[in-house]
């Protein structure tokens, strides 16, 4: 493993702000550290880059204990590379200085080599001779990886690389980085308090709040299998509605019947809570029927606000040519590969397939 963070803590004047952090990451993954702000991503950031002592645990980089409560690596001897919020360029460098000023011992033939690899990668190539201020938001934020990847870090980390740019840009952003960096197979932390964006780019998301990691997942298994409330919440749109464990195994909800997961022991009566995503729905003209309370057109899709039978409402994302008024009733059908089921009195969520 590249980046190995074992159940650490650390705080300022004896009050904890990350609590028992635990995760790893192998070269050439794309982890995220995602929260609101104030829950502790950045400091722990801030711990594997250096700039914060552990009051317990350890963290090693590329094997090498770097951190611990007897030890503390300099920040520039870790084999790190990083990326600021506010990009940190130094405005009175060219591109290609900004790029090479971390590797300015090299062999001049090997730093002039390195530099034009990496502006070509960046697609940077034709701008090194211009200065920060005369780029785009986007391009300044490309040097700013650019200069990070110089010295071959064994582990980039990047601090809410895109917050200081606009929608589109950021989502274009994402999407070269992600490309450039699983390019490289560089090992790669970032924190940010966007669930899209932490989507698109991470492997592996940790989701934490007050200090501690609530989920450790897939983008996928953290939509589609929170562990508690909070993490359903926190990764998208969701709506709970009420189901009651009946016999033969399955449960009754205001969609009709669903079979109860295998590991979940329940037996009748038991009532529960069923988390519906909006696109764990689709439009069926044999199905529950449902009138359309509100809806949001969003281009692609039309997001709607369903009111069932018994007056429980849900969101359902139907394509856009799918395009039902406020008070047409609608057939709608559950349509998902596996249910997420919460105890009415419980955060943790009872998973598994459906």
């Amino acid at each position: 493993m590249m980046l190995e963070v074992e159940d650490i803590q650390l705080g300022y004047d004896g009050t904890p702000v990350v609590c028992g952090l635990d995760f790893a990451l192998d070269a050439g993954e794309i982890g995220c550290l995602l929260g609101a702000s104030g829950c502790g991503k950045t400091t722990a950031l801030r711990a594997i880059a250096g700039f914060e002592p552990l009051d317990r645990g350890t963290i090693r980089i590329n094997g090498r204990v770097v951190s611990a409560r007897d030890v503390r690596i300099a920040p520039e001897q870790r084999g790190v590379g990083m990326v600021f919020q506010d990009h940190a360029l130094f405005p009175h460098l060219t591109v290609e200085a900004n790029i090479g000023f971390g590797i300015r011992k090299l062999d001049r033939t090997v730093r002039r080599e390195r530099i034009r690899e990496l502006l070509a990668l960046t697609g940077l190539s034709g701008l090194e001779k211009r200065y920060p201020h005369e780029l785009s938001g986007g391009q300044q934020q490309r040097i700013a990886l650019a200069r990070a990847l110089a010295p071959e870090p064994a582990v980039l980390l990047m601090d809410e690389p895109f917050s200081n740019l606009d929608t589109g840009l950021r989502r274009q952003m994402g999407d070269e980085i992600r490309s450039l960096l699983k390019a490289r197979g560089t090992a790669t932390l970032l924190v940010t308090h966007d669930q899209q964006e932490a989507f698109a780019l991470a492997d592996r998301i940790g989701l934490m709040f007050n200090g501690r990691m609530l989920q450790w997942d897939t983008p996928y298994q953290l939509y589609h299998r929170p562990v508690c409330r909070y993490v359903a919440a926190f990764t998208g749109r969701g709506s709970y509605i009420h189901a009651e464990v009946v016999d033969n195994g399955r449960i009754r909800h205001a969609l009709g019947r669903s079979r109860l997961p295998v590991e979940i022991q329940a037996g009748p009566g038991t009532e529960l809570e069923l988390l519906i995503r909006p696109d764990d729905i689709r439009p069926d003209a044999t199905g529950c029927r449902a009138r359309v309370v509100g809806r949001q057109f969003q281009g692609a899709d039309i997001l709607y606000r369903l009111e069932l039978p018994g007056g429980e409402q849900v969101g359902a994302l139907f394509p856009s040519h799918d395009n039902f008024a406020e008070g047409e009733s609608v057939g709608i059908v559950l349509d998902a590969d596996h249910l997420v089921l919460f105890d009415p009195k419980q955060s943790a969520a009872i998973e598994g397939r459906a």
